[in-house]
């Protein structure tokens, strides 16, 4: 049984997409209010206007045997004291373990072999992120340019929509946003499908018909609710791990080549600390 208040609203989130409507509407209420001061089912069922019945069946999804029992373990978890340093390590270490994991289940290799063609024949790529996906396309632009890729990081609005409409069939775009909602990434990735750019997107979203008709391949990535302001641990976690896996994935099929490579990138910043 979740024993953390961090643990217990994990466990909502993770079934949060298998609940019915009304169960929603009670997820939401223990996820979005941070003071509750009564706690008493009855209480809870009037301000929701459902049924004590709904608040029954809502914690057995949890997996609790009941609702008192649900309480009694968020009305500990909330009292217990934040300020400890090690509760504090164990939500922060938790929080990652938790992402790394789901991140794991959503690997698909079959998509990981098909962003690694089309990487090997595109001739220029270019990767597009705003805010704190904007740092990840940057990081990951710097990490292709060391295996001889052409590459560049779009990462301001006004260049994405430029750079959208000079693209052709030859190029690819790889466009990194957890949210999936990001309203001046989705304009430039429809454009450059639009001008026959092969469009990658990787986003802790749902495929949407909107999101499908942007892209030829969705990666998924993990994102728990409200994971998107960062309150425990940096968002673009998610990102950095998939986008580390495909790495290591790319680099290994045509290892000598491409470590031959890298190697020489090396050399050259070698010399250039040699020189300072």
């Amino acid at each position: 049984m979740p024993q953390s208040q961090n643990i217990i609203l994990k466990e909502i989130e993770d079934i949060y997409d298998n609940l019915t409507p009304v169960e929603k509407n009670i997820a939401d209420y223990f996820l979005k209010t941070k003071n509750i001061t009564d706690f008493s089912a009855k209480a809870i069922a009037d301000f929701l206007y459902v049924s004590e019945a709904s608040l029954t069946r809502f914690a057995k999804k949890c997996g609790y045997k009941g609702f008192r029992e649900f309480i009694y373990s968020l009305k500990i978890s909330t009292n217990a004291s934040a300020d400890n340093v090690n509760e504090i390590i164990q939500k922060v270490t938790s929080s990652y373990k938790h992402i790394l994991d789901k991140n794991l289940h959503l690997i698909n290799e079959t998509q990981m072999e098909t962003l690694a063609f089309s990487i090997s024949k595109s001739k220029r790529i270019l990767i597009y992120g705003m805010g704190i996906s904007g740092i990840v396309a940057q990081e990951f632009k710097l990490r292709l340019m060391r295996l001889g890729i052409l590459v560049d990081a779009v990462t301001d609005a006004h260049l994405m929509k430029v750079s959208s409409a000079l693209v052709d069939e030859n190029h690819l775009i790889i466009a990194l946003s957890i949210s999936g909602k990001t309203k001046e990434l989705l304009n430039g990735i429809k454009i450059a499908k639009e001008h026959g750019a092969y469009v990658v997107l990787l986003t802790a979203a749902k495929g949407s018909e909107l999101l499908n008709s942007c892209c030829d391949e969705i990666i998924p990535v993990a994102a728990p609710k409200n994971f998107t302001t960062g309150t425990l641990i940096s968002p673009q976690f998610p990102l950095l791990i998939m986008l580390d896996i495909f790495y290591s994935y790319y680099l290994q099929t045509d290892y000598a080549a491409r470590f031959s490579i890298y190697s020489e990138t090396l050399s050259a910043l070698n010399i250039d600390n040699l020189a300072e």
